[in-house]
């Protein structure tokens, strides 16, 4: 009796906890605490139901992602009236950009809530943005749109959506770069490596040659953040001609 006693106060303390830290992050209360449970399982964690369906934050994070996209899309509609197709697809693209959403994850802290048999430091930046896309699409299985759109508003459009600001964010040091060295015919190179350091992840380093002098290099854990890293500070090397180019 005392066993079970013990095994009933301990979930009852555990999903106690969890209550509580997805009240505070969501700003009001979640009816049920399976589906945000889902939201921080990790596919480590090797779960299944009963009909053999794996149980992990994956399909959540589709969800999420559609209706992250589809609340941005509707508030860039209407606060953006003159904006054409192309140009509200530009600023949807940057609102929910895999840095930004990363950052806001990071700011929420969702990685302390996730169940994994990975260690936290081990675990790559996108894992914040695809927690939050996750937590997104629970919300909308437990309360629906309405309050999805309110949570996206409250911790996304209300605080980060600045029009003015937006249409002068760079979404790809690497497109502007590349688009830059096309209209000024200029030769560009990626030269990726294995980077042979003692990290426990493995990195690659990138030298970036521009008429085959190199103008950046950088490291990172994966080719495309390296060559994204190795872009920015080209550009950053380079921007007066690049502006004097865009000006013309």
């Amino acid at each position: 009796m005392k066993n079970i006693r013990n095994i009933l106060n301990s979930r009852f303390k555990r999903n106690g906890n969890f209550f509580i830290e997805i009240h505070k992050i969501l700003g009001f209360k979640p009816k049920e605490l399976k589906f945000y449970r889902k939201a921080f399982t990790h596919r480590s964690m090797n779960l299944k139901d009963s009909k053999g369906n794996a149980i992990n934050y994956e399909r959540l994070e589709f969800l999420g992602d559609a209706m992250l996209s589809s609340v941005i899309a509707s508030h860039l509609y209407l606060e953006v009236p003159s904006g054409d197709e192309g140009y509200l697809t530009k600023m949807r693209s940057k609102v929910v950009s895999r840095e930004h959403l990363n950052e806001l994850g990071k700011e929420l802290k969702l990685i302390n809530l996730v169940e994994s048999k990975i260690p936290a430091g081990q675990f790559g930046d996108n894992i914040h943005g695809n927690l939050f896309e996750a937590l997104i699409g629970a919300i909308f299985l437990d309360r629906g749109y309405k309050y999805c759109e309110k949570f996206i508003y409250k911790r996304v459009i209300n605080p980060y959506v600045d029009i003015e600001t937006l249409e002068g964010k760079v979404i790809s040091y690497k497109s502007l770069l590349i688009e830059w060295c096309q209209k000024e015919k200029k030769t560009f190179n990626y030269n990726v490596y294995d980077d042979t350091g003692n990290d426990e992840l493995r990195h690659f380093s990138v030298k970036l040659s521009i008429n085959d002098k190199v103008i950046a290099k950088a490291r990172a854990t994966s080719k495309k953040k390296a060559e994204e890293k190795a872009s920015r500070r080209a550009f950053f090397a380079l921007q007066n001609q690049i502006s004097k180019s865009s000006s013309v």
